[in-house]
């Protein structure tokens, strides 16, 4: 991912190992990664039981709020890609009954959304 592309609020994908090594710890026994981005500090990441959100907060980064949400809360969600002239892919994602969407990502052009859009329908769909 590059900076200008992180600057601007687009998300890159991150590698599993990456992911297990730097979180691995807030994971359950049978739990595992399956997709994780990254948006400058903040992270989000995809497992087989849930969705984490990771949000650094303050200049040094040192406080850090974990939000998980579980697949059977959210009630919809919806990826848009991107365009020709348009640099980047935008999810959506409502939890329970909100009328606008709780979750707004935006990732470049490098992910695949179609993945994003295959792990969600996996695991919302079931």
């Amino acid at each position: 991912m590059g900076l200008f592309s992180a600057l601007l609020g687009n998300a890159g994908t991150v590698s599993q190992e990456d992911l297990q090594k730097d979180y691995g710890k807030l994971l359950i026994s049978g739990e595992e990664i399956e997709l994780g981005f990254k948006l400058i500090r903040d992270v989000f990441i995809f497992t087989n039981k849930r969705l984490i959100l990771v949000d650094k907060q303050g200049l040094t980064a040192s406080k850090v709020e974990y939000k998980s949400i579980s697949y059977k809360s959210i009630s919809r969600f919806s990826i848009e890609t991107a365009g020709t002239f348009d640099l980047e892919a935008e999810l959506k994602i409502w939890v329970s009954s909100e009328q606008v969407p709780s979750i707004r990502k935006q990732f470049n052009k490098s992910v695949n959304v179609y993945d994003v859009h295959n792990v969600l329908a996996t695991h919302v769909l079931k």
